[in-house]
């Protein structure tokens, strides 16, 4: 396999370009994100064309190719500011570990909802107390007669509210200390016991975040994914996924505000010239776009690598993609206001609000910090920090 594209990929890459300049920013996500309102017409249409379940099994309704397609729909949505965060929990981190650890039934119940997009799946992992060592996770689930009983928290959940169920990362009750041993159970989201509260967010988003608690949330036998004292690879299995999506959202969105950039560099004109004349708006948009490809490239050899079986390959290329990723997005939408001038900062372009977004990258699904942990002991042996 390879990342040089096939015809295939590139007429997947025309089609979702279309879909997203149809739900382009301006027109329809930046209103919807000023009111708090999801993007419910958007994830509709692009489950009836495919493209949400892309990566998931064919015969459960999806696309039968691989998070490499999913990150192309993910891009290509963002390079039109309509990227759609569900689709890094849904049918990549969701999706991915159900299709390789689920049961017959979990399968046909879920992978079919989420490829067409009528159901989706939230990722609860993230606790107050644990922040990014996953191991000190203290939500636990025990056993009563044939069914678990889920207790714990969960904060910083994205999308709790347009969600049906919700995959939350426990550990067994008796082995509340030491390495994680992840359990993973799908949670509906009307399961009695089970509360979620909006956190107020001071950015401008379409999707909401929420903590949640679960008070003894009682699920049957059929709840549980994969083995209840699994190996962390079980976990693994989403969450390189989730970094590709990551990087895939915001090279997008970096694409989207060099885009507006470009655009206006041509049109604006001082001094008898358009501005994108001069090297010292040229220069920077210029360094932005090789970042970008740099960024996108390294995310283009990590799905390449998932798709291929290589976890630990892609785990390294998965981290280094969402960090170079999201320094470029961020510094693509930090140059594209500063091409605009006063402009950048108002409402008509819409630049400003969709700094915070970008922001994101820097700190989930994982920050960048953590990254540069994982390639000083993982890629360059050194003695680990933490």
């Amino acid at each position: 396999m390879s990342f040089i594209e096939t015809e295939e990929q590139k007429g997947l890459r025309a089609a979702v370009s279309a879909l997203g300049k149809r739900y382009n920013y301006i027109d329809y996500v930046l209103p919807n994100a000023r009111r708090g309102e999801p993007l419910t017409e958007l994830w509709n249409e692009a489950g009836k064309l495919g493209f949400l379940g892309v990566n998931l099994p064919e015969e459960y309704g999806g696309g039968g190719a691989g998070i490499y397609e999913l990150a192309l729909v993910q891009e290509e949505l963002a390079a039109h500011g309509a990227g759609l965060l569900l689709v890094v929990v849904s049918p990549a981190i969701c999706g991915t570990i159900i299709g390789k650890y689920g049961t017959e039934d979990q399968k046909q119940t879920w992978l079919t909802a989420l490829a067409d997009g009528s159901k989706i799946m939230a990722f609860g992992i993230t606790e107050p107390d644990a922040g990014s060592n996953s191991h000190q996770i203290t939500t636990t689930a025990r056993r009563d007669g044939d069914d678990w009983l889920v207790r714990g928290s969960k904060i910083y959940i994205s999308g709790v509210d347009q969600a049906d169920a919700v995959l939350i990362v426990a550990r067994m009750e008796d082995s509340k200390t030491g390495k994680l041993k992840p359990a993973l159970f799908i949670v509906p989201t009307d399961a009695e016991g089970f509360q979620k509260t909006q956190m107020q967010m001071d950015i401008i988003e379409p999707d909401h975040q929420f903590t949640l608690f679960l008070d003894d949330v009682r699920l049957p036998a059929e709840a549980l994914v994969g083995e209840p004292d699994a190996a962390l690879m079980q976990l693994f299995a989403g969450l390189n996924p989730e970094r590709i999506l990551g990087a895939a959202m915001a090279v997008g969105m970096g694409r989207y505000a060099l885009d507006a950039a470009v655009k206006y560099a041509n049109e604006r004109t001082v001094w008898k010239t358009p501005i994108g004349a001069h090297q010292g708006i040229a220069h920077p948009l210029a360094q932005v776009k090789i970042e970008l490809e740099l960024a996108k490239v390294m995310m283009q050899k990590a799905a390449v690598l998932y798709d291929n079986g290589d976890d630990f390959g892609a785990a390294e290329a998965a981290n280094m993609a969402k960090y170079a990723a999201a320094e470029a997005s961020i510094k693509a939408l930090d140059q594209a206001i500063q091409t605009h001038g006063g402009a950048g900062l108002t409402e008509e372009y819409g630049l400003a609000a969709m700094l915070g977004a970008a922001r994101i990258a820097r700190v989930a699904p994982v920050s960048r910090e953590m990254i540069l942990n994982f390639v000083a002991q993982h890629s360059l042996g050194l003695p680990r920090s933490y």
